[in-house]
């Protein structure tokens, strides 16, 4: 078994209350906009993390972390990357590549919304919202769950502490 912690849109902005809540995770998952290398050095320095990178990340980050994510965990397929669209709304590439890869869970963020929603294929649908303070947002989010033998179980929405 392997607890996760998924989080997206930090955009340079890492909240202290995020080590809390991920402190008993495995491994940390950041869907993009992450703002700043410093970001996940500390992340990496504190757990281990998959991350892609986002719209607003710079070259640096881009030859740190790859567009999109495809790997198993626990005995699922997971598919990470950042602009996705929605459930039934998916985006041409998302599409496509949704009869190519059939991940069992598909995360991305960009949207800043909190969503978790099982597709018309079935797949888990993540978009943990955004831990960062830039956007459009009115909430910081984070998701965290426990997934073992390809289930998943105790996920919980996490709202960051304002200020």
């Amino acid at each position: 078994m392997k607890r996760i912690g998924i989080l997206s849109d930090t955009h340079g902005y890492l909240d202290p209350a995020i080590f809390h809540y991920f402190r008993e995770c495995d491994e940390i998952w950041h869907a993009g906009d992450i703002g700043s290398l410093v970001i996940c050095e500390k992340l990496e320095n504190f757990k281990p993390l998959r991350a892609v990178y986002g719209n607003i990340d710079g070259k640096i980050i881009r030859a740190n972390y790859p567009f999109e994510q495809h790997f198993t965990c626990e005995g699922s397929t997971i598919w990470l990357t950042h602009i996705t669209g929605r459930p039934n709304a998916y985006n041409p590439h998302i599409l496509a590549g949704m009869r190519k890869y059939k991940p069992t869970i598909l995360v991305g963020g960009h949207s800043h919304i909190l969503c978790v929603k099982r597709d018309q294929w079935g797949t888990l649908y993540f978009n943990p919202g955004a831990a960062g303070k830039e956007g459009v947002h009115q909430v910081r989010t984070l998701l965290r769950f426990n997934l073992a033998h390809g289930k998943l179980t105790h996920m919980e929405a996490i709202e960051l502490p304002s200020g």
